[in-house]
């Protein structure tokens, strides 16, 4: 029986050959897979509210994502999920209590979450293995 995989796409890959086949292998060694793309707005955005831009965004790079999945064959489901990251990451926990924790980074010229030790901080908190791989530079 294969695991729950909980992917977050902080970024999409531009397609499939850009997926590492380790990466690979933990998607298709998964029996269940979930995708949330939190949106991400910019301060400006956050402070004033003004979130509709990150929502959109954030559904494109979620559009992607399971694209890719179906592409390689792979069942999944997603959604869009908060503006924290980590609040996105305990809503999705919860209701899909995955086995491992794929994280999907910007590539490093456009860092982001790895700014703020997002994958560390997932892990420290939840006791839920994590695998993270940066995408390449488009």
């Amino acid at each position: 029986m294969g695991r729950k995989l909980l992917i977050a796409a902080g970024e999409a890959a531009s397609g499939t050959d850009d997926i590492p086949p380790a990466i690979r292998a933990l998607i298709d060694e998964a029996s269940e897979i979930m995708v949330i793309a939190p949106r991400l707005p910019s301060r400006l955005e956050w402070i004033s509210s003004d979130t509709d831009k990150a929502t959109q965004q954030a559904d494109e790079r979620l559009s992607t994502v399971l694209g890719h999945l179906e592409e390689m064959g792979a069942s999944s489901s997603g959604e869009v999920a908060a503006d924290d990251p980590l609040l996105a990451f305990e809503d999705a926990i919860r209701s899909f209590q995955p086995d491992l924790i794929l994280v999907a980074l910007r590539p490093e010229n456009r860092t982001g979450w790895q700014e703020h030790r997002l994958p560390d901080r997932i892990e420290e908190r939840f006791s839920i293995p994590i695998t993270v791989f940066q995408l390449p530079a488009a």
